[in-house]
């Protein structure tokens, strides 16, 4: 009886810790070594990382190589273009992407789920440590920018929007084939629990 309650009691608390740390929130959190425009900009960029790994997990490995129509990207795709642009955009602040990293060919590297997942991971983590990296003194430098001019506070705007149009795509992805985002199931665990009918005598 004493192993079943020790044994429950593991279980529970994995259940517990593991869904907690699911959920990142660098509003509440923070973002520890780096303050002002870089910390609202790293609180939404960590937002994103936890909601494309998330998702990314969520949707089964026989669905990343499915797309909408022909011609667009498939759910591999996607999440390794997002990849792509985070090794590759943040040189633009000072952080080069990996040696040997190729921009052209990378999104259609691979479709294997792991390897997937492992680059969406690692490429936020490139893009924490360019943000983490740059100086506050760069952020109003000019540079070339789609035939104009644009500051390097722009460019780490234009990232965060770029992979937000890209999570969103994403999420309609997995709602096509029948998956509910995580974070949404998570909200929708409480409601449901408040929902269900109480059974007799209670």
């Amino acid at each position: 009886m004493k192993r079943i309650l020790v044994l429950t009691f593991l279980l529970v608390t994995t259940f517990v810790s593991t869904n907690l740390a699911a959920q990142a929130n660098p509003y509440k959190e923070g973002t520890p070594g780096v303050t002002g425009y870089r910390s609202e900009v790293l609180a939404e960029v960590l937002i994103q990382q936890d909601k494309f790994l998330r998702l990314a997990d969520a949707i089964p490995a026989e669905k990343y190589t499915w797309r909408p129509a022909e011609g667009v990207r498939s759910v591999a795709e996607v999440f390794l273009h997002v990849a792509t642009a985070n090794y590759n955009l943040y040189k633009l602040v000072g952080t080069p992407p990996p040696a040997g990293f190729e921009v052209k060919s990378f999104e259609k590297s691979t479709t294997d789920k792991t390897k997937v997942i492992a680059a969406l991971k690692d490429s936020f983590e490139h893009g924490r440590k360019a943000i983490t990296a740059m100086p506050d003194a760069d952020l109003e430098k000019s540079l070339d920018w789609f035939g104009g001019k644009n500051t390097e506070r722009g460019i780490l705007l234009f990232i965060v929007r770029h992979a937000a149009e890209h999570l969103g795509q994403s999420i309609a992805y997995a709602r096509m084939n029948g998956i509910v985002p995580p974070w949404t199931e998570d909200a929708q665990k409480p409601k449901a629990k408040e929902e269900a009918p109480k059974k007799s005598g209670d």
